[in-house]
């Protein structure tokens, strides 16, 4: 699991309730007139941008995704397949049969290379799911940026609705503290929406895009090195140009001799 998001929505959830209670209680930032105007209309919003497939895959895929962390690292990737170059170097490509890596996409390619599937295979194969997942990645982040851009400005519908309506009514004083609460309450919902929500989960899937997207490359070039037969030191130093520049100088220093 990805604890940075977890400790981010719940350290940013308590400083607005703490704040709320320092000056009165949860009931007054209750209204289900402005939950309506921003998850309706934000919902709405997103549904004519996206199809509805798309927001019913991208949703949940998000929410996985954001609170997910990758088993294996890059620098992990690395050691890994240069560990597999050196099994498969001793005892053939039907030695990774008995490998079982961690990492769902390197045991596919691994399997790939045992089975004795060709090079062009292997790489089209890796490269369409490779391709597909990312996708799917960069659709959910695309959602929720869009609900995120989309809350603050039905915050702003709402309170431009409360104020009409407490206009309106000026001369009946019980109505103006309900649609005053409306009017203040939608501009505060959106931007909570926005801003420790919706654009948070969106940039966090977008670099979980970027780093998927140079693990998963990174792996189909090491599992078609490994079905060329090259050495583990070669497919190490090839390899190591997908990590830092510091990182490397690591690798180096801590490659076997």
């Amino acid at each position: 699991m990805d604890i940075a998001t977890g400790i981010g929505l719940v350290a940013g959830a308590v400083v607005i309730i703490t704040l709320i209670l320092l000056g009165g209680d949860l009931r007054m930032f209750y209204d289900v007139h402005a939950i309506i105007i921003i998850f309706g209309g934000s919902f709405a919003a997103t549904l004519i941008r996206f199809p509805l497939a798309a927001m019913l895959h991208g949703l949940p895929l998000g929410i996985r995704f954001a609170f997910s962390l990758r088993t294996t690292g890059t620098r992990e990737l690395v050691d890994e397949l240069a560990s597999l170059a050196e099994a498969a170097r001793k005892t053939g490509p039907v030695g990774l049969e008995k490998m079982t890596p961690e990492d769902p996409f390197l045991a596919k390619g691994v399997r790939f290379v045992a089975d004795g599937y060709d090079a062009d295979f292997i790489r089209d194969n890796l490269e369409r799911d490779r391709d597909n997942f990312l996708t799917h990645l960069d659709e959910g982040q695309k959602i929720y940026r869009a609900i995120g851009d989309c809350a603050p400005a039905f915050g702003m519908i709402g309170t431009l609705i409360g104020m009409v309506q407490m206009f309106a009514n000026m001369t009946d004083p019980a109505k103006l503290g309900p649609f005053m609460a409306v009017a203040l309450l939608a501009t505060l919902y959106g931007a909570v929406v926005a801003n420790l929500f919706c654009l948070p989960i969106a940039d966090k899937l977008h670099v979980k895009l970027v780093e998927e997207e140079v693990n998963r490359t990174l792996i189909i070039d090491g599992i078609l090195m490994i079905r060329e037969a090259k050495s583990p030191t070669l497919v190490r130093e090839m390899l190591l140009a997908y990590l830092p520049e510091k990182h490397r100088h690591e690798e180096v220093e801590l490659a076997p001799a």
